[in-house]
Order: structure tokens, then C-alpha cells, then sequence
């Protein structure tokens, strides 16, 4: 029996004529099913289908435990090579201070750096929705501070009491810029507290 749905083996094979490719990979030729079960029953391997929609279906002589162990290999390797994107989320308000600002602009840089897709979030309350325009500002300004690290996916738009717009890194910035970016943003930062 089967281990594997997609796979059938040995018995669970029941057309009558089959391609055969033997143990090193060597075609064999068009053969009867039963000559070909004989045939992995000498050699003492197993009959594996591994291409079931050919005419005929092509079987191959194989031992099947090293087969599915190949596969899961494989599945395993290009779930590792796909590369996973995060949406990370920043939540702003209207009245957000410039230090709290600076502090969540840091974090957006880190978050494109890594090369994950940014969320903004700007979230109105009460009499603050009257103002969306002081929203909108705010975003702009996010969008103008993070022009050289993403770009924006999705341009700010209302969503019920909140602004959102969505940012995508621009490319895998190398680390030690991103490390020269922070570096850049806090010394813009002392520069605001000594000016103040």
C-alpha cells in the first residue's frame, strides 16, 4: 500500500501496461504489468509510478523509502529557499510628538531594512477625525523621511476611523547601511535637541 496519495507503488498500480525505466535510470521498454512486478520482486526493489498521466503510465524500479526520502528533501529545500514577507505595523495619531515620531521612523527604517513590508496606521479619535488633512501631513512627511529605504504600495486611504498606507522595501539594502541610516537619524535627532 501507499504511503503517499500522489504515489502508488507495487499492488496499488492497476493499469495492464506500464513503461518500465530500471534501477539506473536505463528504459526498459513497454512491459505487461505483471512482468514488470516480477521483474522488482527479482531485483527485490519496489515498482513506483512516477508518471501517471503519460500513456502508458511510466513505472520505475526503485526503493521506495529512498525515493520518498529524496522528495521530502526537495520539499524541504525550496521551503527554505522561499522567502517569507512579514507586514510589520507602526501605529501614528494626528498628534504624534517629534521624538515619538523619530522613535517610530527608526523602527520603519529597521523594518524595510530587513525587507519586510510596513503597515503605517494612523488612528483618529473623537473630534480628531474632523482633521484628516493633519493625517494626511503626517504621512506625507513619513513618506517623504522613508523616500530613499521603500516605496509605497498602497497610498494613504481611510479605512473607517483610521488612515492607512502600506510601504515595500526598495531592495536588500546592504547591513551596513541600514546600520549608517540609523546612525544619520540619531545624530538628526541630537542636532533637534541641541537646537531646542
Amino acid at each position: 500500500m501507499a504511503l503517499d496519495k500522489d504515489v502508488r507503488i507495487n499492488g496499488d498500480i492497476t493499469v495492464q501496461e506500464i513503461r518500465l525505466v530500471g534501477l539506473e535510470a536505463e528504459p526498459l521498454g513497454i512491459v505487461s504489468l505483471a512482468e514488470a512486478m516480477a521483474k522488482a520482486e527479482q531485483l527485490e526493489t519496489d515498482l513506483v509510478e512516477i508518471a501517471p498521466k503519460a500513456v502508458p503510465p511510466v513505472c520505475r524500479l526503485m526503493d521506495y523509502g529512498k525515493f520518498k526520502y529524496a522528495q521530502s528533501k526537495k520539499l524541504h529545500e525550496a521551503k527554505t529557499k522561499q522567502k517569507n514577507v512579514q507586514v510589520k505595523e507602526i501605529k501614528f495619531r494626528p498628534g504624534t510628538d517629534d521624538n515619538d515620531y523619530n522613535v517610530k521612523l527608526r523602527n520603519l527604517i529597521k523594518f524595510l531594512g530587513d525587507g519586510d513590508k510596513t503597515k503605517v496606521t494612523l488612528r483618529f479619535r473623537g473630534r480628531e477625525i474632523a482633521h484628516q488633512e493633519l493625517g494626511l501631513a503626517l504621512l506625507k512627511r513619513v513618506q517623504a523621511d522613508l523616500e530613499q529605504y521603500g516605496i509605497v504600495d498602497q497610498f494613504p486611504k481611510m479605512e473607517g476611523r483610521q488612515m492607512v498606507m502600506v510601504l515595500s522595501p526598495n531592495k536588500k539594502p546592504k547591513p551596513k547601511q541600514k546600520e549608517k541610516a540609523v546612525d544619520e537619524l540619531e545624530s538628526k535627532e541630537e542636532v533637534e535637541k541641541v537646537v531646542v
